[in-house]
């Protein structure tokens, strides 16, 4: 349990449930997670309701600014599956960097920090059973220190591989680990700041 006056979450998001507290459509939301969160609780950098993986819940609402100061850039990396084989080829476009639509109507050329095809999942993520797995398909691992909308997603359709699965396995030092779907794990602030590579957000 957190000494400060402000608390600090990281949560596995499931599948098909939003990064929200309220919603004004029928959708899961934060708060049908077992767990009682302090009022003021809010999400940092939302994964859509598709997406899972490492979420931030915080009462501090400072973390946001200081965790998207574009002075200082935050890894954030992702385990995604596509259908079908990624060839080297394929591969090497998105290292090098491939062209994505932006919300302002224009293109952009999006660079992962680093990307590689991953053979053993499990070596990243514990809870992979997934029917679609008995098909054609690839498991990639890809950081990035931006997050335009839909990043990852476009960035596989540039190379004409659809997103099957999205799990977000790590910002900063900041890992999901062994973390279960729909679980939650609290952390001190001190322990918080200094995984997730901030500056004192009081």
């Amino acid at each position: 349990m957190s000494t400060s006056a402000h608390r600090y979450f990281i949560i596995n998001k499931p599948y098909d449930m939003v990064s929200q507290f309220v919603s004004s459509h029928e959708v899961r939301l934060l708060g049908d997670l077992d767990f009682e969160f302090p009022e003021g609780t809010h999400a940092i950098g939302r994964l859509d309701n598709h997406s899972e993986g490492l979420l931030i819940l915080t009462t501090n609402k400072k973390v946001t600014r200081l965790l998207f100061d574009p002075k200082k850039k935050h890894e954030r990396s992702y385990l995604i599956m596509v259908k079908n084989i990624v060839t080297p080829d394929l591969l090497e476009q998105l290292k090098t960097g491939v062209t994505i639509p932006v919300t302002t109507g224009e293109d952009y050329v999006a660079v992962p920090t680093s990307i590689e095809i991953v053979e053993n999942v499990k070596d990243h993520y514990l809870h992979m059973d997934d029917v679609r797995q008995q098909y054609p398909h690839t498991w990639m691992l890809m950081t990035l220190t931006e997050g335009k909308f839909h990043q990852v997603r476009k960035m596989c359709l540039a190379i004409h591989r659809r997103c099957l699965r999205l799990i977000r396995v790590s910002i900063g030092n900041l890992k999901l680990a062994d973390l279960e779907p729909g679980a939650v794990k609290e952390f001190e602030e001190k322990a918080f700041f200094k995984l997730i590579g901030i500056d004192d957000a009081k």
